[in-house]
């Protein structure tokens, strides 16, 4: 799979690329996992969207949240890998360029995801750190995750 990678925010996205992303979201998050939410939370404004395509289509996607968006943190959030790009390492490719986009940007501050519970030990192996109890998030068991970038390979 020949990947192109691409970041915007969010003024700089076309209508296409903005599509792709909802699509993707609401093709996994809604739909497979079966859960209904209220995807567009008024951030998606605010973030810095990075995609990874092939042939024009999106095959992965993350949003990186600045400082004070929700958290004293940056974030990462709404990852997610089309189902057909799944088992190719494609997910550690996507979040290790978030972490190393935030941590480049961003500096004096740690990096926050919300992760699903299931992907604690993927998330710990990219150096994130659980924080808290776990805690339902739209039906989901999720769990707070702390990267440091003062303690950080991608610094």
């Amino acid at each position: 799979m020949q990947l192109q990678w691409h970041t915007f925010h969010f003024a700089e996205l076309d209508t296409d690329w903005l599509y792709a992303a909802l699509r993707l979201r609401q093709e996994v998050f809604i739909v497979e996992q079966n859960c209904v939410y209220l995807d567009l939370d008024g951030r998606d404004q605010q973030a810095i969207h990075m995609f990874a395509a092939n042939s024009g289509q999106v095959m992965a996607y993350q949003r990186c949240l600045p400082p004070g968006t929700g958290c004293p943190d940056s974030q990462l959030g709404r990852i997610v890998v089309h189902p057909k790009a799944r088992g190719q390492d494609l997910g550690r490719k996507l979040v290790t360029r978030g972490i190393g986009h935030n941590s480049t940007l961003w500096q004096n501050s740690d990096i926050r995801i919300s992760a699903q519970a299931h992907l604690q030990r993927f998330y710990t192996s990219l150096g994130f750190v659980a924080e808290g109890e776990e805690y339902p998030e739209d039906g989901i068991p999720h769990r707070q995750m702390r990267y440091s970038v003062s303690s950080a390979p991608y610094n």
